[in-house]
């Protein structure tokens, strides 16, 4: 690390610190957060002439202390007139931003979409940006690493800053310090950051967040995280050779989509990821055994993440290969026969008044029936969905009884929000982008800095089956009714 001074037009930054294991494209983006000149418009003086995007610094010989001379024009926004008509550049960022209709883009640091979007789809949780907001500098529990508190602040900063932009953000500090936390993601080769995989990304992440806004003294809402994003599952484990069979539970952030030759659609790779083999010892046999695992859903989150399991471990070429079949996922997403009997019979009063609601709209009379499980559960049509407190509580359909009148109950059908998409063979190599949702009901493309709008019929053919852009992480939002 080594500190320069930078002359611009009549300024002049001092003590401006240069990572030298970073290219310089990095310290481009720090000096457009300073002066506003985005990095391609930004001529810098070195030894042998202009400094490059991705030249090596070893060979440029700055030096501590130095005084570097930069060019270019800044963005500005241009005054308004006194009158007349008045345009969305005149406007104040702020406005701008609200008259955008969506959240300003990310500069990529080098091989960082995979960062980038997690960190978009993440952002379009209004619930997580709440909790997020109300974690201080000084909220750090005694559990919580310094690191990961350091992270926790880091993502509220970025939330925050790309709710207010209407220009792309640079995410230093964020980057920076999921390094430190994670050190898998500074792996290096030849100098350059590598790309890495998005759905790590989303998991350490989500788990550093669990830990930070969870509130120990706190009974109103002890896990911020897991009342969001938690689905609660509930297995039998059953050995056919000795007939023994266990019950489990456990809370997972996210649901599989395994994919085979067998799966066309999404509601058939879930099926298939609530099943699983796993050997362990048999104490009946005294030896090793082949158990079968069939899990349930349990208990459903606010906002219920799915993992398409795209990627495998090919020892031929010791990298993470990529299955390309075509899998087909909805726009909307009902999950009822997933679920437990238990958790069934939650469901049916909630999913009748969707029902009920729904009808009202088409001008149908009301029906006393209850859910059960026909097969018209599959594909309800679209009705408005109820507002949240956002406490989570509200939002499980393990909820104990003597519930409040205002509160909302989920019924089982989610809608899309938002899809993380990868474009490549590898999981550590290709592009990463994200497809979110926006508050109006519009689509918009994170294609790092670039945001770019898209029409709701285009996001369900990002299914796979080619080089294209396919889903690699969807992200739905219950539907849930007052109760």
């Amino acid at each position: 690390m080594i500190t320069v001074s930078v002359k611009w037009q009549k300024e002049l930054y001092r003590a401006v610190e240069i990572d030298t294991t970073q290219p310089p494209y990095v310290f481009k983006c720090q000096l457009f957060d300073l002066t506003g000149v985005p990095p391609e418009r930004q001529k810098i003086m070195v030894k042998g002439g202009l400094l490059k995007d991705d030249a090596d610094w070893s060979t440029l010989g700055v030096k501590e202390g130095q005084k570097l001379m930069m060019m270019g024009t800044a963005d500005e926004i241009v005054k308004a007139p006194e009158k007349g008509t008045v345009f969305m550049e005149d406007l104040p960022e702020d406005e701008q931003v609200v008259a955008l209709g969506h959240s300003a883009g990310l500069f990529n640091l080098g091989n960082t979409c995979y960062m980038n979007s997690t960190v978009q789809c993440l952002h379009s949780v209004p619930e997580l940006k709440s909790a997020l907001i109300k974690y201080s500098h000084s909220g750090r529990s005694n559990d919580v690493d310094q690191t990961s508190h350091m992270l926790t602040i880091a993502t509220r900063d970025l939330f925050n800053e790309l709710d207010k932009s209407a220009k792309p953000v640079a995410p230093m500090q964020f980057w920076m310090v999921l390094r430190k936390r994670f050190p898998q993601f500074g792996q290096l080769h030849n100098n350059y950051f590598m790309q890495q995989d998005a759905e790590e990304c989303w998991t350490q992440l989500l788990y550093t967040l669990s830990q930070s806004l969870r509130s120990p003294g706190s009974s109103e809402n002890p896990d911020t995280v897991k009342d969001l994003f938690g689905v609660e599952l509930v297995s039998r484990v059953h050995c056919q050779e000795s007939g023994e069979e266990s019950s489990e539970t456990e809370s997972v952030y996210a649901l599989k989509c395994h994919i085979s030759h067998e799966v066309n659609h999404l509601h058939e790779g879930l099926k298939h990821g609530l099943k699983s083999e796993l050997e362990k010892n048999s104490p009946s046999l005294g030896r090793s055994a082949i158990y079968l695992k069939e899990s349930r859903i349990n208990g459903l989150p606010r906002y219920l993440t799915i993992q398409f399991v795209r990627f495998f471990w090919k020892r031929e070429s010791n990298q993470k290969a990529k299955i390309l079949r075509k899998v087909d996922y909805p726009l909307e997403l009902d999950v009822y026969d997933l679920c437990s009997d238990e958790l069934k019979k939650k469901l049916e009063a909630p999913r009748q008044k969707l029902r009920d609601e729904e009808g009202k709209k088409l001008g149908l009379k009301t029906t006393e029936k209850s859910s059960g499980s026909s097969d018209n559960d599959v594909k309800l049509s679209e009705a408005e969905g109820s507002s949240s407190n956002g406490s989570g509580e509200t939002s499980k359909a393990t909820t104990d009884e003597g519930v409040s009148s205002k509160e909302t109950r989920v019924t089982g059908v989610y809608e899309l929000v938002s899809v993380l998409t990868h474009k490549g063979r590898s999981a550590d190599s290709g592009h990463y982008v994200a497809w979110v949702k926006q508050e109006s009901g519009k689509w918009i493309e994170y294609d790092d800095d670039n945001p770019i709008p898209q029409r709701e019929e285009d996001i369900t053919k990002l299914s796979g089956g080619g080089d294209w852009h396919m889903a690699y992480i969807c992200m739905y939002k219950a539907r849930d009714v007052p109760m």
